[in-house]
């Protein structure tokens, strides 16, 4: 009987110490803080695929952060690299600068702190603080968390899951979720790096407005298409197109698109001019940033703008919502013409 009870007794302990090796919820959650805050810098480079349209789209994306607001998010289409972008901030506010067209908007603006960035550690790590019902689990190799996420304008993404590496802490994987939990956004992480050495000029907005950045040359004039090819878009919120202006403007057309139905809307199609280097200013946008999918746009309560492929759009409604202005423009992207 002793021998059994000894064997019982060691069986418990082994389950005990077992469980004592086991970071707790709220052991990491500290650990992850404790990061955040006193990091001086990091870098990132990470792979985001949206799967938010119809057609998929896949960014390369590389994260410098300076402590405690400075940040550049290079996003690179890897389809259309002449698209590329850059989100800056610093000391001067924040930019969506697209180098290859010489086109930049400027935002007084709280990003990233007004909405959920899966590709920012700090915002990974204020969504989970933020959120008393997030769910923590373990694997092998990682802690996963599971929580709500705060996207203003987009109710359709509200959940995310969260991996960390077990041994360095670092993000792994961020899955943004819809509301049946299906994965539309993933940006899966291949370096994270804690305090490097960022050069003084990384956040200077006139340095990246180069192209050496991406490698891709400043498009030329005579590049950009003169030819507009108007887009329509399929996801109309029960309007129709009621009119159709076109005009001939120095670089080539414009296009104004009238709808009416339960919300009324107009948009404005237009090729665009490149600006000498030595004279181009950003654009003031008394908005924010909002990521489409093909592009990053300036977004108002009233109004949505980007530019793709050498051309400049701009959506206008006091009846749209936010969200309803993104649905509208995601519609237009050129593989969603192309179907």
């Amino acid at each position: 009987m002793k021998k059994y009870t000894s064997i019982l007794i060691g069986i418990v302990l082994l389950f005990v110490l077992s469980a004592c090796g086991e970071k707790s919820k709220e052991d990491v959650v500290e650990k992850l803080e404790s990061m955040a805050e006193n990091m001086s810098a990091y870098q990132s480079q990470a792979m985001m695929t949206l799967k938010t349209g119809k057609e998929k789209q896949v960014y390369r994306i590389e994260v410098a952060h300076k402590k405690k607001d400075y940040y550049r998010v290079l996003l690179k289409n890897e389809k259309d690299e002449e698209s590329s972008q850059i989100i800056l901030r610093n000391e001067e506010g924040v930019f969506v600068l697209t180098p290859a067209l010489n086109k930049s908007f400027k935002f007084q603006s709280e990003w990233p702190s007004n909405n959920s960035q899966p590709y920012l550690f700090q915002s990974l790590i204020k969504d989970i603080a933020d959120d008393s019902e997030a769910t923590f689990t373990t694997t092998e190799n990682y802690f996963v968390f599971e929580t709500k996420t705060s996207y203003e304008s987009n109710s359709n993404l509200p959940y995310q899951t969260i991996y960390f590496d077990k041994k360095t802490y670092a993000p792994v994987l961020v899955k943004v979720l819809d509301h049946d939990k299906n994965s539309l956004v993933e940006v899966e992480y291949s370096n994270f790096e804690l305090d490097p050495e960022l050069p003084e000029n990384t956040f200077d907005m006139e340095i990246n407005m180069t192209s050496s950045i991406f490698g891709v040359p400043v498009m030329a004039q005579e590049d950009l298409p003169t030819q507009l090819t108007v887009l329509y878009p399929s996801e109309l919120l029960g309007a129709e197109l009621v009119e159709e202006n076109q005009m001939e403007i120095e670089n080539g057309k414009r296009v104004l698109l009238s709808y009416e139905g339960n919300k009324n809307f107009a948009i404005i199609q237009e090729t665009m001019g490149i600006y000498p280097t030595s004279t181009a200013s950003p654009e003031m946008v008394n908005g924010e940033p909002v990521d489409l999918g093909f592009t990053i746009g300036a977004q108002t309560s009233k109004s949505l703008e980007w530019h793709y492929q050498g051309v400049n759009y701009y959506l206008a409604s006091d009846q749209l919502t936010k969200e309803e202005m993104q649905e509208v423009a995601q519609s237009m992207s050129m593989d969603e013409a192309m179907k």
